[in-house]
């Protein structure tokens, strides 16, 4: 396979599905994409089958070569090939040159009833009698087995195909090697994020926190280092962060703020801008966020935006930043009208996850924390979600081997989100909005004062799978069982009391309405999200009453 691996290249016979794979990769991956056999179609003003009748396959091949050196022009591109691409010598050798083949396979009988013609146009026309699809596959097999990558489609969702392509294009290819970091093969390394600006481990494991000057010299980090934790966090662990950084020679300074949602402020980031004049910050220094999700939205705001970006490194100590808030490279403050408003994507170059620091956290904030994960199974994770149900008592005493094994899937899962949609720019990362739509607005409804934000999240899905079940999209049983987990875990499923017509006002300000419209995550099933911009208002306004009820 070529270094260049920007491009990836989709190959198989007709009806395994490659031109509505390559379309959906290209929007998971924010690329363009092509069909050359349209590409012909548009060159030619004829269908493929008229070509093949007017001019003859030779015609055809030459058109089809042409359409391909092409196709493979361009960088960041998904091209779906026509079936018999692969047979000329030069075609085969321009695709592995080019970046990563994927070949898809299907059965015959699939491919049979994929390619039955539903009018002239759409015949195939080398698999237009019975036995077609048997011959050219055999004919073909020693071809596509030359692909860098097959995936066999018969049990898998479009969605699915896509998800593995990607996958293994990031394992195989270039980019994988490019991403490779110091913790490779390290017992902490749980996943790592891959983004436009770097890759970022993601390392979990107990009494992390007393090795981070060890951690931060590995991942290069040599200091100075601005340490920035709340005042419950600071008393907790500043001494010990001092001690690591200093034993490794790193020059530590640190700033304590009052903790609380209020100080995630442009007033609080002011201070912050102030105090690193005061001690000559340069772009090449780094900002350690030491703490939960207001920490590392800060301080993460403030990395991105001081100097035009300094370095920035997240070490979580609560349940709901080590599986959500740490990861992703969202970093922002609220303004009065609603959460997170100004903000920018800004990925850290290291995320230290200490799962011991769990244990000092109050019940309440561990239960909140655990949301996070919750809804990662449920979007994403069937298995992950049944761990939920099976292993609560181990999880709620949180078991150190358990915890941290469901801290690490949780992590991995949202490490891989991000890594292919970093910017929100495919929809594929607006699943883990899934109960954020209504819980961010009761957060600014009731002023961040009564809800956390994972019980927020936990109202918030219970909202969108009576949604769900309303629209006939959620399965009864689906809202049934996550009902029965989110309160085994202590998480709120209703919200008495609250203002309704503020946390509506609060939902239209979220950064999830395009327009009139609002986006909603739904599910199809455990493990199994969709986006949908078509849920009723009054539909809307019926639940939220219900969760107020």
């Amino acid at each position: 396979m070529a270094d260049t691996v920007e491009r990836i290249i989709i190959t198989g016979l007709s009806g395994t599905g490659k031109s509505t794979v390559a379309r959906l990769l290209a929007r998971r991956l924010g690329w363009d994409w092509v069909d050359t056999d349209a590409m012909v179609e548009a060159t030619t003003g004829a269908s493929v089958a008229d070509v093949f009748a007017s001019q003859g396959e030779p015609a055809f091949r030459e058109l089809e070569a042409a359409a391909l050196t092409e196709a493979l022009g361009p960088t960041r591109r998904v091209v779906a090939t026509g079936g018999g691409a692969v047979l000329r010598n030069d075609n085969r050798r321009s695709m592995a040159e080019a970046g990563f083949v994927a070949c898809l396979q299907a059965s015959t009988a699939r491919v049979e009833a994929r390619t039955a013609p539903r009018d002239r146009r759409a015949v195939r026309p080398l698999l237009s009698r019975p036995g077609d699809v048997a011959r050219l596959k055999a004919e073909r097999a020693a071809l596509y087995d030359r692909a860098d990558w097959t995936v066999h489609t018969d049990r898998l969702s479009v969605e699915a195909v896509a998800q593995e392509v990607v996958r293994a294009w990031r394992q195989t290819s270039g980019k994988a090697q490019a991403i490779a970091t110091p913790f490779e093969g390290a017992p902490e390394l749980a996943a790592t994020v891959e983004a436009s600006s770097g890759s970022c481990p993601l390392l979990v494991g107990w009494g992390l926190i007393r090795r981070l000057g060890e951690l931060l010299r590995q991942a290069q980090i040599n200091g100075p280092v601005y340490v920035i934790a709340d005042s419950n966090v600071s008393g907790k662990y500043m001494r010990t962060v001092q001690r690591s950084l200093q034993e490794l020679d790193i020059e530590p300074h640190t700033f304590t703020f009052p903790a609380g949602e209020p100080s995630k402020s442009l007033e609080m980031a002011t201070r912050l801008y102030g105090w690193l004049v005061q001690r000559k910050a340069q772009r090449g220094h780094t900002l350690v966020a030491l703490g939960g999700g207001v920490t590392g939205d800060l301080t993460g705001f403030v990395a991105a935006t001081y100097n035009r970006g300094m370095g920035f490194v997240q070490v979580p100590t609560s349940m709901a930043a080590m599986m959500d808030a740490s990861i992703g490279g969202k970093t922002a403050v609220n303004l009065p009208e609603a959460k997170n408003l100004v903000g920018a994507f800004y990925q850290p170059r290291l995320v230290v996850a200490d799962v011991s620091a769990l244990e000092t956290l109050p019940h309440r904030e561990t239960m909140e924390g655990w949301a996070e994960a919750i809804k990662h199974g449920l979007i994403l994770d069937a298995g992950l979600f049944k761990t939920f149900e099976e292993e609560a008592d181990l999880l709620l005493a949180l078991e150190p081997e358990l915890t941290t094994s469901v801290i690490r899937r949780s992590m991995a899962i949202k490490a891989r989100v991000v890594s292919e949609d970093e910017r929100e720019t495919t929809g594929y990362r607006t699943l883990l909005n899934y109960g954020h739509t209504i819980g961010h607005g009761l957060e600014a409804a009731t002023e961040y004062g009564k809800f956390m934000h994972g019980e927020g999240v936990a109202v918030g899905m219970m909202g969108a799978a009576r949604i769900g079940v309303e629209m006939g999209i959620t399965p009864r049983d689906v809202l049934k069982r996550q009902e029965a987990v989110l309160r085994r875990f202590d998480l709120p499923v209703s919200c008495p009391g609250v203002d309704l017509e503020r946390v509506e006002a609060a939902m239209a300000l979220d950064k999830k309405a395009e327009g009139t419209s609002m986006r909603w995550v739904l599910l199809e099933d455990v493990g199994r999200a969709v986006v949908r911009r078509d849920v009723p208002q009054d539909l809307v306004r019926q639940v939220l009453r219900e969760l107020a009820g």
